[in-house]
């Protein structure tokens, strides 16, 4: 993983495979300052090279989805450092929750293949004759518990939210999470896209108020597809050829038997990673 940046009045606290967070060194500014890197990861593993203007990308779509949901987040005012002003946030310090909560208005990857196995998606029964890919009579809130750093999330199942966050938290993180997908789904339709799924993370501020945090609605969080391909396409690949790094673990699937270090992205795949996260942002804000 690359060095974080060093960042003047600002100190480095820790560095995920994407994101990097800095606390100010002005003791009574506890706001928080996130920095979305061009690193990708792929199967718990940080890839080589990283992916030109990525995160840049990713801050200025995360800042447009909050922009367009009604909803309150984590950002807070302030000026973003000179240096990293086109990938970083200045965020509220929150309590954050270890829900990660998932929606699913669509059928596909680890749903499609519990599907075939039980017909089931975490758990929740499904009616028969799905196909992968296919839209759900209707989304589904499908949480994961956010597993302390190298360790695997794990799903879970409403009773566990209620457990972990208590019976009117789960409510709240559930309904919310449905209405916002719902609300994003009818924005990306109006833009010939379908959000087959995507994860929000919640956290709270010191008056109690969730806040919808980390990034939102980005190619790294979200499953997006052209709605007139996903009509018309014959295949699954053709029908689900989503805006994100799909074209690199399908790369890696094809050119790494996942034992030890993964071999260096080629050119070509990185190019064309970084051509469907543009043409994303550029067909949602357009």
């Amino acid at each position: 993983m690359s060095e974080a940046k060093s960042i003047p009045g600002w100190r480095h606290l820790y560095s995920g495979k994407v994101r990097d967070l800095y606390a100010s060194e002005d003791p009574a500014d506890t706001r928080i300052l996130v920095v979305a890197s061009d690193r990708v990861s792929a199967f718990d593993f940080v890839l080589s090279p990283g992916i030109p203007d990525k995160g840049a990308l990713l801050t200025r779509l995360s800042r447009w989805w909050f922009e367009q949901l009604d909803f309150p987040n984590h950002l807070a005012e302030g000026e973003v450092p000179e240096a990293v002003a086109d990938r970083a946030m200045l965020a509220q310090s929150l309590e954050m929750l270890p829900i990660e909560c998932v929606v699913r208005g669509y059928i596909t990857g680890s749903g499609w293949a519990e599907y075939q196995e039980s017909g089931t998606v975490c758990g929740i029964p499904l009616p028969v004759g799905l196909e992968n890919g296919d839209r759900l009579p209707e989304p589904l809130f499908t949480p994961a518990y956010k597993a302390p750093m190298g360790e695997h999330d794990e799903n879970i199942d409403f009773d566990r939210v209620v457990e972990l966050v208590g019976a009117e938290r789960a409510a709240e993180l559930r309904d919310t999470s449905l209405a916002i997908y719902a609300r994003a789904a009818a924005i990306a339709e109006e833009r010939g896209l379908i959000l087959a799924d995507t994860k929000f993370e919640f956290g709270t501020d010191a008056d109690g108020t969730l806040r919808l945090a980390d990034e939102v609605l980005t190619s790294d969080s979200s499953r997006y597809w052209d709605a007139a391909t996903w009509e018309s396409g014959s295949t699954p690949a053709e029908r689900m050829a989503s805006f994100d790094k799909q074209i690199v673990r399908d790369w890696l699937a094809s050119n790494w038997d996942k034992q030890g270090e993964p071999p260096a992205l080629p050119d070509e795949i990185v190019e064309r990673t970084a051509d469907r996260y543009r043409e994303l942002i550029e067909r949602l804000t357009a």
